[in-house]
């Protein structure tokens, strides 16, 4: 057996675990265990609550907490939370809150804001003698889920329909249950998958006592559970104004406008851009996902997908001129919650909510959403007027100059010094060696 494996890992203590790492893995590495304990909280029930979200805790990962501030959303303002390690992030959406900030602001509506889950069946018999099962069974498969549904219906939830639907043209055999749910203000997963699982045995049930399947021929569930593709919880974001009141940087606001709906044009055409270009768009809605302490996995994986919804990748975002009105909007499917989860486990997750003044799940899709849009718009606006790079780098200054242990006296300097000069990580470091040398 390798002398790396071990038995019984998750049933050590903390130190144990860290102390069979040090040994095993990172022998060459000897201020790791002095790092893992640093980053602990002083605060042993915090530390606690940390080590219970997840197996196998050995410390924490720490993300810096950021706002983004003046933001006008259907003329409220926020301030954002953001939680990122991009240096340039945070900073790209305040500056694109300012600019919209005198110019009407942002503006959202909500779409729909129903998520599903399926019950994925195996059946060899005729189609049209499950369905007739179905319609049979649909009303029961329903209201098997009273009990679980209780709470989520006083909150203006719950189950809202079942569908079956056949798919044995693409995979033999294969069909499924598609249930809809409203979910208030959760995100509505563990909800959602009791109530499948309830139905699927509801479904299994009645199917061992139902005479019309022939032998060998009764349906069988293959699994139950959500899905993270939410293309009916769908919110919009978009703002707008005069053409003439984008002028910047040398250019007309009709020069502007024509290079900005360009770029969008080309994202939405050239997958290799698209990709590049939501990514953007995700640097803000991740960071306020996580702020808030959501799912970003899902939110990604669901976005990613509405992004092909017609057969290509695309840009998620749009742009057009229109009655001499520039407008650059976006629509995103966002399946969030301000109650369960981390919402009232991590202490920073209430923090950020705080921040947002206690927001609702829509409210939230609202934000998240604008804070996407903004992040793209100041990319967008960066590429085709001063270029990426000069924004980007000088926000990653500091890195560098941390890189090569850089003292605050020559930080100071350096980052007079880069305001007229190029930035790169060989620059800085020259920089850093060359002040050093001199004395200073």
């Amino acid at each position: 057996m390798n002398n790396k494996t071990i038995n019984g890992f998750s049933k050590l203590s903390k130190k144990e675990k860290i102390n069979w790492l040090s040994q095993t893995f990172l022998k060459d590495k000897p201020e790791a265990e002095y790092l893992l304990s640093l980053y602990w909280h002083q605060d042993s029930a915090r530390q606690q609550r940390h080590d219970e979200f997840i197996e196998n805790a050995l410390s924490n990962f720490y993300l810096p907490f950021a706002v983004a501030p003046n933001f006008k959303i259907d003329d409220r303002i926020f301030a954002i939370p953001m939680v990122i390690e991009e240096s340039s992030v945070v900073a790209a959406a305040s500056n694109a809150a300012k600019f919209w900030l005198d110019r009407g602001g942002f503006k959202s509506e909500i779409i729909s804001t129903v998520k599903s889950g399926q019950i994925h069946l195996n059946y060899s018999g005729a189609p049209s003698n499950l369905m007739r099962f179905f319609t049979q069974t649909k009303q029961a498969l329903i209201r098997s889920v009273d009990m679980l549904s209780a709470g989520m219906k006083k909150r203006g939830g719950g189950l809202i329909d079942l569908d079956l639907i056949d798919e044995s043209e693409a995979l033999n055999g294969y069909c499924y249950i598609h249930a809809r749910f409203e979910t208030a203000d959760a995100m509505g997963a563990n909800y959602i998958n009791s109530c499948l699982e309830t139905i699927a045995a509801t479904f299994g049930a009645f199917a061992e006592t139902y005479e019309g399947f022939g032998p060998g021929q009764q349906p069988e569930v293959v699994m139950s559970i959500l899905s993270n593709y939410v293309p009916e919880c769908l919110v919009r974001v978009w703002v707008q104004c005069p053409v003439s009141e984008l002028a910047q940087e040398g250019l007309s606001g009709k020069e502007f406008a024509d290079k900005f709906i360009r770029a969008v044009a080309i994202a939405q055409t050239n997958p290799l851009r698209a990709v590049t270009h939501n990514k953007g768009i995700m640097n803000g809605v991740d960071a306020v996902v996580l702020a808030t302490g959501n799912d970003f996995r899902a939110v990604e994986a669901a976005v990613h997908a509405y992004a092909c919804k017609d057969g290509q990748y695309r840009s998620l975002s749009k742009a057009k001129i229109q009655n001499d009105t520039f407008e650059f909007s976006i629509e995103l499917p966002l399946a969030l919650g301000t109650v369960g989860g981390l919402t009232k486990l991590h202490p920073m997750v209430g923090v950020a909510l705080a921040i947002l003044e206690e927001p609702t799940a829509v409210e939230l899709m609202k934000i998240v959403a604008t804070a996407g849009l903004a992040q793209n718009f100041a990319a967008v606006r960066s590429l085709v007027t001063t270029g990426i790079q000069k924004g980007h780098m000088k926000m990653h200054l500091l890195n560098f100059l941390s890189q090569n242990n850089a003292d605050e006296p020559t930080k100071m300097a350096a980052v007079e010094h880069f305001k007229n000069n190029a930035i790169s990580a060989r620059s800085v470091a020259e920089f850093v060696a060359s002040y050093n040398s001199n004395d200073h």
